[in-house]
């Protein structure tokens, strides 16, 4: 497990989990603010001390509902990332649900790389937190995937003017890192040939199911010492739920195809018959690389934030990892718990 948190940082108790923000800015599931409330509150209570949110989501409700939560708190004891790249346009005939979240903000969200677009989205993130600073400003989906044919132009805004703008917000002291947040292995690698980060928080590549960063892009990090939080390491819920009577498994935001179900049931499988929950392998599985600070985890309710840190904790015996290797699941040089 890593030990030199120079970016991200653990929960007191040094459990290496962070919260994600994104359940909490209502996606797949309305929340009221009771229950938001709720669970602010007992991460705190658990010893969270890394938060993770981001404009989109819920159109800043996740935004509000972290501030309300983390302005009681003593700044210099938490550390917060959000995300540039979207600017919010306030829209009186909004929908309510957009991009995955229910009963969101009524705004309109819009793509924004410029030096203008990623100052103006700081200013407006800390406007809406009610804080004075971000630790970590993280660029947000700008991989081809998201952005097909624009992507050259969206990489080349990325590097030539987001990075020197936030740069520039560090040296004012309105953050204090710099990094991607995105779930796209080749857009870390093209921005990495071009430019220095400090961070990435990937979600949903360096996972018990998929594996996609290694080699290259984690062998890379530790190289350059960039510090990874690896995000979606339940895979948008096929790795919290397993896939054995549990009804339509989610990944990667949306329903599972059938390679990616079958390989989460032979990891369910192997798991169950060493007595360890699937959930437990997966949240401990990331945190074996060198590069690798914090797992996030987009908890909707104190009991699955309870749950999560009971998972980091649960014993797994070395043999599920052989066995996981013997069956093709983890390749034989990973490293592992």
């Amino acid at each position: 497990m890593s030990s030199g948190f120079t970016v991200f940082k653990p929960c007191t108790d040094q459990t290496p989990l962070g919260l994600g923000g994104a359940p909490l800015g209502n996606l797949f599931a309305a929340l009221d603010d009771e229950v938001a409330a709720q669970t602010l509150a007992a991460t705190l209570e658990g010893g969270c001390t890394s938060f993770d949110t981001a404009p989109h989501y819920g159109n800043g409700l996740s935004e509000h509902r972290f501030g309300r939560a983390l302005r009681l708190c003593d700044r210099d004891q938490f550390v917060l990332s959000s995300k540039v790249g979207r600017l919010l346009q306030p829209n009186a005939l909004a929908p309510q649900d957009q991009n995955g979240y229910l009963k969101v903000l009524p705004f309109t969200q819009r793509w924004d790389y410029s030096a203008a677009g990623v100052r103006r989205s700081v200013h407006d993130s800390l406007q809406r937190l009610g804080l004075a600073r971000l630790d970590i400003a993280l660029i947000h989906d700008c991989d081809a995937t998201v952005h097909g044919a624009a992507y050259p132009q969206v990489l080349a805004q990325v590097v030539d003017e987001a990075l020197p703008e936030l740069r520039r917000l560090k040296k004012e002291g309105l953050l204090r890192h710099v990094g991607l947040g995105v779930n796209d292995v080749q857009v870390c690698l093209d921005v990495l040939a071009r430019a220095d980060l400090d961070c990435l928080l990937l979600a949903g590549r360096y996972t018990l199911l998929d594996q996609s960063a290694w080699p290259e892009l984690m062998a890379l990090c530790d190289r350059r010492g960039v510090r990874l939080a690896i995000g979606g390491a339940f895979n948008s819920g096929i790795l919290a739920t397993g896939v054995r009577g549990k009804g339509v498994a989610r990944f990667n935001y949306g329903p599972a195809a059938v390679h990616w179900i079958e390989r989460a049931g032979a990891l369910e499988d192997i798991c169950e018959r060493h007595q360890v929950p699937l959930r437990a392998a997966a949240l401990q599985f990331p945190m074996a690389h060198p590069a690798v600070d914090l797992v996030v985890v987009g908890a909707q309710d104190a009991a699955q934030w309870t749950d999560a840190r009971a998972m980091m904790r649960h014993p797994i015996p070395p043999a599920l990892w052989d066995d996981l290797r013997a069956a093709n699941l983890l390749h034989r040089d990973l490293p592992t718990p």
